[in-house]
């Protein structure tokens, strides 16, 4: 391929990437994340569990009821010449319907505290769903300004490859008029090439960058082009050190989520202690019996010289109606200890749980310290990133002016050119850092998901 076709090439190269591209803002990238995340749906998933459970049927305040049917059959043959009843065969069939009723008066306020541990195991779920969603945000959240920089990267090349283009115009001009000759024409076409390259390069990184924000989202099809709606903007509030550390205090959900988890471990330790407390219970039932005996039996009889007689079993049906309801309390007076160190091991868990949230505190407050001067230095790296960029804008003017009046040479030139790209990258990964550390400043402080 020849340099005249090139530009042509690099049009169709870029064309076929930006073909009808969807615009989609930060905040659209957003729901869509959310509304596609496994991880969230899972989460939103294990609440709608613990609800369920939730309840105080689940807790055990309510008695529970049972229907039930017993069928007792039995044969007997009997054979006794001594007796009066000589021989018998009977079938007996006992049919005994009933209904059982089983309810815990008491157990030391277990049911209560049954009944509060589901509600704080909703509470856990919540605050797992609530992290869930905040990692979700903040990947996406960068991997948009990722995109963004890489776009914007992509202009400055685009810019920089028409000064190229321009240069080389010039030099076939300056060549027609013998004030130039093929080293100097070379040597543009050279910066052309490597331009062109970098341009090519940076659209595949451009590319790259589109599907991680895509994979962010939760997009099955990586083949969807977005055009970026949102403004690369360059500037960042300022915080207080002091103000940032009670919100985070106050609002980090993995702090929050140790917190359920403490009270959660906070109430196995007063179930443990309920333990050693009496219980009482009623039971209740009523029983319908039925009796039914089939068969035949001999009787002897008195008379001299008469034989025994035979006769079958009347046909009648015995009915028993039975009902019945008892209080049991019941008192453990010896268990080998086995409820005393329920308790000790149950108030253990609870201590760790505690140092948990020191341990987690003392680790957020030197991150938070950390990434609070990462902050504040970025911010000011902007500005003399931008600063730096203006600068080599405008010396890349006065360059061009120079070049083409002969008072520098090719090789200064293209210097200068390489230290304005060099300064936009500078400038364009200071803002893309401002920005990961901010987020991450916003995520201890628990503000992503507000």
């Amino acid at each position: 391929m020849s340099i005249k076709h090139l530009p042509l090439f690099i049009a169709l190269f870029v064309s076929l990437t930006t073909w009808a591209q969807e615009p989609i803002s930060i905040s659209q990238a957003i729901s869509k994340g959310l509304a596609n995340n496994y991880q969230i749906q899972i989460a939103e998933k294990s609440i709608e569990q613990a609800q369920i459970q939730d309840d105080w049927a689940v807790a055990g305040r309510y008695p529970t009821i049972n229907f039930t049917v017993t069928s007792n059959n039995t044969y007997r043959n009997t054979n006794n010449p001594a007796s009066f009843l000589i021989r018998q065969d009977a079938i007996t069939t006992v049919f005994t319907p009933g209904v059982d009723l089983n309810w815990t008066l008491f157990n030391g306020h277990r049911v209560k505290l049954t009944k509060k541990q589901l509600s704080e195991q909703v509470r856990l779920n919540e605050a797992n769903l609530q992290i869930a969603v905040e990692n979700n945000l903040q990947q996406i959240i960068l991997a948009y300004y990722a995109a963004l920089i890489q776009a914007e990267q992509l202009k400055v090349l685009d810019e920089v490859l028409a000064v190229s283009r321009e240069r080389i115009a010039y030099d076939k001009i300056r060549q027609d008029f013998g004030q130039a000759g093929t080293f100097e024409l070379l040597q543009s076409q050279d910066a052309y090439l490597n331009d062109s390259i970098s341009y090519m390069n940076q659209v595949n990184n451009y590319e790259n960058a589109m599907r991680e924000l895509k994979r962010a989202m939760g997009e099955d099809d990586l083949t969807t082009s977005y055009q970026l709606t949102d403004i690369l903007i360059d500037d960042a509030p300022d915080y207080e050190l002091t103000d940032l550390k009670q919100k985070m205090l106050a609002n980090n959900k993995n702090l929050q989520l140790l917190f359920v988890n403490r009270e959660l471990t906070n109430i196995g330790t007063q179930i443990q202690n309920s333990t050693l407390q009496p219980t009482l219970s009623l039971r209740s039932g009523l029983t319908y019996d039925v009796n039914y005996t089939t068969g035949k039996q001999t009787f002897r009889s008195f008379a001299p010289g008469q034989a025994p007689t035979s006769d079958a079993i009347p046909n009648v049906a015995a009915r028993t109606l039975t009902g019945f309801a008892n209080l049991v309390g019941t008192y453990t007076l010896f268990d080998g200890g086995v409820r005393k160190r329920n308790i000790e091991t149950a108030k253990i868990d609870e201590m760790m749980a505690q140092l948990d949230i020191e341990d987690l505190k003392r680790q957020l407050n030197a991150q938070l310290e950390t990434t609070y001067a990462t902050y504040n230095t970025q911010k000011n790296l902007v500005k003399v990133t931008d600063e730096l960029v203006n600068n080599s804008r405008q010396n890349l003017g006065i360059a061009e002016e120079r070049f083409r009046g002969g008072l520098i040479n090719s090789f200064d030139y293209r210097v200068i050119q390489l230290n304005f790209i060099n300064a936009s990258q500078s400038k364009l990964t200071a803002i893309f850092n401002l920005k990961s550390t901010e987020t991450q400043l916003i995520q201890l402080i628990g503000g992503l998901t507000k």
